[in-house]
């Protein structure tokens, strides 16, 4: 499958939106989310309805870790009129999907709303943004095909890390404070998983666990998926999609020495983009 890398943002947004009311605790939109395998929610005003209703803000698992399990807030008794993000960001649904990577990129989110006039119509995430360019048959992904070794390039080499007897609590300060998205989790000084903040919503929030006593151990994925420094960008969004996930650890002579995300993969494309963008602005 190929596409066009100058396509608009209409073409590849999502239009059937999940979304609760404002006065819903974050507990049940974290138990949606893990349910939906989704990582955001639109929010509608309460009494509303869902259906047709206006929206008004917006809520990712991000937000539930920063904003209520890192502050050590009940996820019960807090709602995600209180955490969510207003008034929205968004953008127009005839731009070009590299004006979203930098738009998304210099506000450092994953989710983005799509407007047409004045109403919302629907969402693109960073996991769209980049199938999209995976796919194209020529843009920023496609300039790193002649590059030796890409993921070198791309991962990250400074590894966090976090001990599996830690608490939950301690997980999401660690990772509100670092502004990231998942930590590797040791025993004894070696790597032994992975925890995300999909694991902290799935196996945590969702099931209202306490995060001062639930331990990364029992929520972390202990089945590392990981991939080779040698393989391809394409390979590594390829193999992200597949498993769902967003974190990869990357391996020369099977030992992780780098991980790379979705995002480290927008920010890639926002980089590469950078001088046509500049020209525009000119």
């Amino acid at each position: 499958m190929t596409v066009d890398f100058r396509e608009t943002i209409g073409h590849c947004m999502q239009r059937d939106l999940e979304g609760v009311s404002e006065d819903t605790c974050v507990v049940n939109a974290a138990s949606l989310m893990a349910a939906r395998r989704i990582g955001c929610l639109v929010i509608h005003p309460s009494g509303g309805g869902t259906q047709d209703s206006s929206i008004i803000g917006l809520i990712s698992e991000t937000d539930c870790i920063r904003q209520v399990m890192a502050k050590g807030l009940s996820a019960a008794g807090t709602t995600v009129g209180q955490i969510m993000a207003s008034p929205l960001l968004s953008i127009p649904s005839d731009r070009m999907m590299l004006d979203a990577s930098h738009f998304m990129e210099q506000h450092s989110i994953r989710h983005l709303c799509v407007s047409e006039g004045e109403k919302i119509v629907g969402l693109l995430s960073v996991r769209d943004l980049v199938k999209h360019f995976v796919y194209a048959e020529k843009g920023p992904i496609r300039d790193l095909d002649d590059v030796y070794r890409p993921l070198s390039v791309l991962m990250r080499r400074d590894i966090e890390t976090i001990d599996r007897e830690a608490t939950l609590l301690t997980v999401a300060k660690r990772m509100a404070d670092k502004r990231i998205g998942a930590l590797m989790v040791t025993q004894a000084g070696e790597m032994v998983g992975i925890v995300t903040e999909r694991d902290l919503i799935q196996k945590g929030m969702a099931h209202n666990q306490d995060p001062t006593q639930v331990r990364v151990g029992s929520v972390m994925t202990q089945t590392l998926i990981d991939i080779d420094i040698n393989r391809t960008v394409h390979d590594a969004s390829d193999l992200m999609a597949e498993k769902n996930i967003r974190h990869l650890p990357i391996t020369e002579n099977r030992a992780i020495v780098g991980i790379v995300s979705v995002r480290d993969l927008m920010r890639m494309i926002s980089v590469r983009d950078r001088p046509r963008m500049r020209g525009q602005q000119s």
